[in-house]
């Protein structure tokens, strides 16, 4: 019997690293597919430099000040989710694996679920909500162990 093979992704807005498991007792190594991906995120402040636009009441006594409409920094996380998504969705194609596990925190797990292709989503076995980017993989054996039998 062919052993199930399962990706695990853990990542963040910023970070992700994808790793594989290809059975019972055989732990956790970095998988084929990607290498780690790492975006800088620097604060909104440093991403619009621009002051907002400014807009004149009718009378033209009094001037206001339009407030950005968009957060860029969450702007900037939903766009590497989507490329952590493109990465498994090209690798679920390949054959790369039989299933798949994703670790992030809250939104940063929402936000790779709606990027997922339906055939891609499909292969998730399990969800785990929390942030474990900064664990090693010994570390992360142990987080998984209730998810996935290392």
């Amino acid at each position: 019997m062919k052993p199930v093979r399962t990706c695990i992704v853990v990542a963040d807005g910023a970070r992700a690293r994808f790793l594989m498991n290809e059975g019972p007792g055989k732990g956790l190594k970095p998988a084929a597919l990607s290498r780690e991906l790492h975006q800088d995120l620097p604060p909104n402040r440093e991403i619009v430099t621009d002051k907002p636009g400014r807009s004149s009441d009718p009378g033209g006594t009094t001037r206001h000040g339009f407030a950005p409409k968009v957060d860029w920094h969450e702007f900037e996380k939903e766009r590497f989710a989507h490329h952590v998504a493109r990465i498994l969705d090209k690798s679920r194609m390949q054959g790369d694996f039989d299933r798949l596990i994703l670790v992030a925190p809250p939104k940063t797990l929402g936000s790779l679920r709606d990027e997922l292709p339906k055939q891609t989503r499909e292969m998730v076995y399990r969800e785990l909500d929390k942030d474990l980017t900064n664990l090693n993989v010994q570390s992360l054996e142990s987080h998984l162990g209730d998810v996935l039998a290392v």
